[in-house]
């Protein structure tokens, strides 16, 4: 979108570039990660800014609203309850379709997640497109005031609190087998963190340890957690010692609850330019003629599971449990990217800190997904270039 950057871009962009950036990411690990790495990054001109980080100011202000966990309740009752839960979250990911509005260009929430994302792949990712093209260096993924070592020490002072990396945990189901496994290998690398899967945590009473690099039994004093109850809940086959319902002797960096009430759950209580009209199931007074231009999605399902694009009145009338679906007005995301055969849909994401002492999340990055397809998406996507994970530059 800042046409000087992206021409220059796209003039010194090769396939060669590309490959090398790709091995060069592989390299760190001998790894190739198994979602796909877009040709290019987003480009943010300074208006496009500010829209996407007063929306964000609008949703953390709505979070830290004194009723908020009262207002968010019902989702808890809904779902796996976890004791211990702090007095908020200490990660957000905002979720911005780049949109066209009225022949302008706009940003809209699309989600909102009180979850970790990958936050060291970003880090990392950003140093290695410099490589290839120094030039971006006059261009920053973050925000003023944020810089590599401001991020770096807001992400440990969340992860780790008052802890040591021995004494804390990633906890994940079978951290080798995920999609995202690239960003716990540079969690490991940079920050010191072991990685656990929930079925290698041994639990005596109401404390819980794991087992070291040296085959030493080591206690777990506070858990990063980027364990998906969704997943969990299909996972009849694991045997675990603990379970995440009962009081233990633990700290959360991420506490369960969070991905519970900063979900799609919020989404019909937020008004405003940035956000889309979006209305539970269960308050529909009637079902909209014109439901083409509505999406039906579930509140609480990750990835994009259970969302149907092409809403028919008989798919609204099938949902039982209408206090656990919404239904959403469409965007449209507007092309804004040039490749070097059309254009191409973005979708931004912002990645928030908020260290428990803090009155505030803090911005600290970002990422962003390129589409060719309907939707934002792997299955949107296949067989298709500049598209998947990327990261978006601001202006300095």
């Amino acid at each position: 979108m800042i046409e000087s950057i992206r021409k220059r871009f796209n003039e010194e962009f090769s396939q060669e570039k590309y490959q090398a950036f790709l091995k060069d990411i592989a390299s760190d690990f001998d790894y190739a990660p198994t979602f796909r790495i877009a040709e290019t990054p987003f480009f943010i001109p300074k208006n496009l800014q500010n829209q996407i980080f007063e929306g964000c100011n609008q949703v953390i202000d709505f979070i830290k609203r004194p009723d908020f966990k009262q207002l968010t309740q019902r989702s808890i009752e809904l779902n796996t309850a976890v004791p211990n839960e702090d007095a908020h979250t200490q990660f957000l990911a905002i979720d911005f379709g780049i949109c066209e509005e009225n022949g302008h260009i706009t940003p809209k929430l699309i989600e909102v997640q009180g979850f970790p994302s990958i936050f060291n792949f970003q880090f990392n990712l950003y140093r290695k497109i410099q490589k290839i093209y120094p030039f971006l260096k006059e261009m920053s993924p973050y925000p003023d005031g944020i810089d590599e070592e401001i991020y770096l020490k807001k992400l440990k002072e969340v992860i780790f609190g008052d802890f040591s990396p021995s004494e804390v945990v990633l906890l994940e189901i079978e951290p080798e087998k995920q999609n995202t496994k690239i960003d716990f290998y540079y969690a490991r690398r940079d920050l010191g963190i072991p990685l656990v899967c929930v079925t290698e945590v041994i639990k005596e009473g109401k404390q819980l340890f794991y087992t070291n690099e040296a085959g030493e039994k080591t206690r777990i004093r506070r858990i990063y957690n980027r364990v998906i109850f969704d997943e969990l809940d299909l996972r009849k086959d694991l045997k675990l010692q603990f379970s995440f319902e009962e009081k233990l002797d633990v700290e959360w960096a991420g506490h369960p609850n969070w991905y519970t009430r900063i979900s799609k759950f919020i989404l019909p209580y937020l008004k405003g330019p940035h956000f889309i009209e979006t209305k539970l199931l269960s308050e529909l007074e009637s079902i909209p003629e014109d439901l083409e231009n509505y999406v039906l999605k579930p509140l609480f399902s990750f990835s994009g599971a259970g969302v149907i694009f092409h809403v028919k009145k008989e798919d609204v009338e099938a949902v039982k449990d209408k206090d656990l679906y919404i239904l959403q007005k469409k965007v449209h995301y507007a092309p804004v990217i040039q490749s070097p055969d059309g254009k191409v849909k973005v979708e931004v994401r912002i990645l928030c800190l908020w260290p428990e002492k803090d009155e505030s999340p803090t911005i600290v990055g970002n990422l962003v997904r390129l589409s060719r397809g309907e939707m934002i998406g792997v299955k949107f996507n296949k067989d298709k270039d500049w598209v998947g994970g990327s990261i978006g530059l601001f202006e300095k």
